[in-house]
């Protein structure tokens, strides 16, 4: 008899998630370690005074195929897990007046964003050629062997207006990459642009989530992987090691051998997990250079429950707070969730002083509403990795040059920012390799 081909994962975040379901969907035996008293890394559940809130807003689109595929897989129903809205952006400026309002119609991909542009308001016929224009470029651009630059210079160089920067590339640019403009890879940006504007129409929807993030993939999934075998580890892993063609994981009171390991921690923990081996040295300096993090702010605050917007999402201009979701689409009436993407001044404020700067903000956007009765701050200072010119070099592969170790997360080269997209990508391609690879083969 063959022995068992034991494969670990350590890290249960959607990219590690991901991984153990696709290899629980071709019999593949996995243990799975999560250091974390909830699973979903950094894109979780949390509970506030009877609410079940998330650690971060998070918005999902119509092109984030695999994790859609992924939710289906494990029996979630998506089109009731999301609110699903055609393109639609709408932002408000500081003074409470329309800055931009943009809205597709059901047209087919790219006469959607055609005819967007047209019935837009806020923009000139001017900007909207420019626009349309910079569009025609965007898949051009993103298969370019021209160096990488960052994106406000690839604006300023498309010929896009302060103005059409201002109400429209940079905010999006915060969202998508949560890398600041002046900063932040043009080439990333125009892959993503290309993704979600140029190919289907509903690429472009915009999915709201009906249920808290751990709700909507990592509870199911941990239930769904348990029913097949694969239950969860509550234990942190604290050194990684090569010991005669195994693995060895060890933590307190822990120390086991596994034929192949996913390492599929957050982007700033993987570099300390490796195992020093001389032949991860280069791996660990790349990994090392990547661990530059940004922040992502989330302000809950709670009105009475008829408060609401009459649009599910809105952006704002002048700050702080960037985009402002009514969470009545996930059952919290009257419960508002501001979202500051990115490194900015406001993280140098406390959270009370962060909660009464957004609450004023807002309070000067709807001088209808009445004060909130409740608020709650919640700060991922290491969110996600800076997708900045040039980051997709440093990126790695799922395969590390140690027989039987790999990587999967969103840092990891899946041409995307750090979204969750990339990161069920990530852990679904990892899971693939590690199916193909001959020592897998050889004992399955």
């Amino acid at each position: 008899m063959k022995p068992e081909h034991r494969i670990a994962i350590v890290g249960a975040g959607w990219a590690g998630l991901a991984a153990a379901i696709t290899l629980a969907r071709h019999g593949r035996p996995v243990t799975l370690f999560e250091a974390a008293p909830e699973a979903g890394g950094r894109a979780r559940s949390l509970e506030h005074k009877g609410m079940l809130l998330d650690n971060g807003q998070h918005l999902f689109i119509g092109a984030y195929r695999e994790t859609l595929a992924l939710m289906q897989h494990i029996g979630i129903d998506v089109e009731t897990a999301f609110r699903r809205l055609p393109l639609s952006l709408e932002m408000l400026d500081e003074r409470s007046q329309w800055a931009l309002r943009l809205h597709a119609p059901a047209l087919p991909a790219p006469l959607h964003l055609l005819a967007a542009l047209l019935s837009a308001r806020g923009l000139s016929p001017g900007e909207r050629f420019r626009v349309l224009r910079f569009g025609a470029s965007w898949q051009r651009f993103e298969r370019s062997p021209k160096a990488d630059i960052d994106v406000a210079s690839w604006l300023r160089e498309q010929g896009q207006t302060r103005r059409l920067c201002q109400r429209l590339w940079h905010p999006l640019c915060l969202a998508v990459m949560n890398t600041p403009p002046a900063e932040a890879s043009a080439r990333i940006f125009a892959r993503v642009l290309r993704d979600a504007f140029l190919h289907r129409r509903h690429d472009a929807d915009l999915l709201i989530p009906r249920r808290s993030l751990g709700e909507l993939l990592p509870r199911p999934a941990l239930a769904w992987l348990e029913d097949r075998g694969t239950a969860l580890v509550h234990r942190r892993i604290t050194a990684i090691s090569c010991d005669d063609g195994k693995l060895r994981l060890q933590g307190r009171g822990f120390d086991a051998r596994f034929d192949q390991v996913i390492l599929a921690t957050g982007h700033h923990v993987a570099p300390g997990l490796l195992p020093q081996d001389p032949r991860l040295d280069s791996l660990r300096q790349r990994l090392s250079a990547l661990a530059h993090s940004e922040p992502v702010c989330t302000v809950y605050l709670r009105y009475p429950e008829p408060v609401r917007l009459d649009h599910p999402m809105l952006g704002l201009l002048g700050g702080p707070g960037q985009w402002i979701f009514d969470r009545r689409v996930d059952g919290h009436p009257g419960v508002m969730a501001v979202v500051i993407s990115a490194n900015g001044p406001h993280m140098h404020l406390n959270k009370d002083a962060l909660r009464k700067t957004v609450t004023r903000q807002l309070a000067a956007l709807f001088p209808h509403w009445p004060a909130p009765d409740d608020g709650l701050v919640v700060r991922e200072r290491r969110a996600t990795f800076r997708a900045g010119v040039g980051i997709d070099a440093l990126r790695p592969g799922n395969a590390t040059p140690v027989p039987g170790l790999w990587l999967a997360g969103d840092f990891t080269d899946t041409g995307y920012p750090a979204t969750l997209e990339g990161a069920v990508r990530s852990g679904v391609q990892c899971a693939l390799s590690i199916l193909d690879s001959p020592s897998a083969q050889a004992v399955a």
